[in-house]
């Protein structure tokens, strides 16, 4: 395995992990389904509503017995009983009569209209009055005309969401074919890190953050995570904690120990595995440039700078695509990642170097009728820069900077 720098930028980056397969596929029950990926196609094995149905309480008529009703010459019916919730009517609705229905009732056989029930008024136990007229269709749902039977409702690759469920469920779809959801390990390493219960806290020391900051943000985007202690920076330590958290996971997510100089394990970790195959060490993108990626057999090894903003963003931008992916969502086509954005105007002019892509954390505002986005300039091994942030502005590696009042997008930390 090439233990060589090999700097790649973004859209490279983001190449290679639009190339990794999905995981296998399970049948998942419905009630477990939300936020899963279909791994096939589904199509609609039936028709909803199955019958034709009214949608507002009233009455059942045929519409043509209504035309020409108003509050000065109201249309007469005769009333023919009453329908009742789950009831299948078997009487046919004869001209000029109506049948009292409630909303999701069934209508009866020669009705193809409903009038709502505060446009009539009884006159006695026999007859009511119509003082609106209805033309066919009206406050009634035709069988097949919410849901067709055979209509394709989600392709593969699909994420379902709860909507979604309520579609399966009125259709009786009780189990999905979707991808494995990726089992992702999160752990820090540095003989400078303490877990966070450390009290007093000794000078030249600090608390874990990565590890806390990294499985919060995957866990609120769905993902099954599990955290691992903290790991001093001696190798057969490392490896060792690598070895076990490969075990029942598919991903694993070290931070700290990726740069380049006499502490950097992360490639001699990887070195260790006969399988291992280096994909990616460095990004050309700021914070987080150190970056590393490999594979170690059908498994997943990310190696994240340990400052805080450093491993956030790049957890953001590079190791979530990479997850969703696993789990069978598509790549897009351009080089950012499917990430929530908020549409804003840049407060303030942003600096940026060609050859790199530049992350910029920015906090969002109201301003007139639109969002501002101020940037937020902090070193990255500052945490309250990023829990001032809502999200971030990315400048593309061609571009050289941003000028204050122009359209940005703002990718979000908060939502999927």
């Amino acid at each position: 395995m090439s233990q060589f720098l090999k700097v790649k930028t973004a859209k490279e980056v983001l190449t290679i992990i639009g190339g990794l397969a999905p995981l296998s596929v399970e049948s998942v029950p419905l009630h477990a389904a939300g936020g899963r990926v279909l791994a096939s196609a589904l199509h609609a094995p039936e028709a909803v509503p199955h019958f034709d149905r009214a949608v507002m309480d009233g009455y059942a008529v045929r519409a043509r017995d209504t035309f020409g009703a108003s509050e000065a010459l109201p249309a007469l019916l005769e009333t023919a009983g009453e329908i009742h919730m789950g009831e299948i009517p078997t009487r046919p609705l004869e001209p000029g009569m109506a049948m009292a229905i409630p909303t999701g009732g069934m209508l009866p056989p020669g009705a193809d209209a409903v009038v709502m029930v505060e446009y009539t008024q009884s006159l006695d136990e026999r007859t009511i009055e119509v003082t609106r007229p209805v033309a066919p269709g009206d406050h009634v749902l035709r069988k097949g005309e919410d849901i067709e039977e055979g209509q394709s409702l989600f392709t593969a690759g699909s994420r379902l969401r709860s909507q979604d469920i309520g579609v399966l469920a009125a259709l009786g779809v009780n189990q999905v074919t979707a991808f494995r959801k990726p089992r992702v390990a999160v752990f820090s390493t540095g003989d400078e890190v303490l877990p966070v219960e450390a009290q007093p806290l000794p000078p030249g020391k600090v608390r874990d953050i990565n590890s806390y900051t990294l499985s919060s943000h995957l866990k609120q985007n769905g993902f099954k995570v599990s955290s691992f202690p903290v790991v001093p920076d001696r190798l057969d330590a490392l490896v060792a904690a690598s070895r076990d958290s490969l075990e029942g996971h598919d991903v694993v997510i070290l931070s700290g120990g990726s740069s380049v100089g006499a502490r950097d394990y992360t490639l001699r970790i990887l070195s260790s595995f006969p399988d291992a195959e280096l994909l990616v060490h460095g990004i050309a993108v700021r914070p987080g440039k150190p970056a590393i990626l490999g594979r170690i057999g059908e498994k997943l090894f990310w190696g994240l700078p340990g400052q805080p903003m450093s491993a956030l963003m790049i957890c953001h931008t590079f190791v979530m695509p990479s997850l969703e992916n696993l789990e069978g969502v598509g790549m897009s086509s351009t080089w950012q990642p499917k990430r929530a954005v908020a549409l804003a105007v840049l407060s303030r002019p942003l600096p940026s170097v060609q050859g790199r892509t530049d992350l910029f954390p920015v906090v969002l505002s109201s301003h007139e009728n639109s969002s501002l986005a101020t940037p937020l300039f902090g070193k990255s091994a500052m945490i309250s820069t990023l829990s001032r942030a809502d999200g971030y502005v990315i400048i593309p590696e061609h571009v050289e900077g941003l000028d204050a009042g122009v359209g940005v997008e703002v990718h979000l930390f908060a939502g999927h």
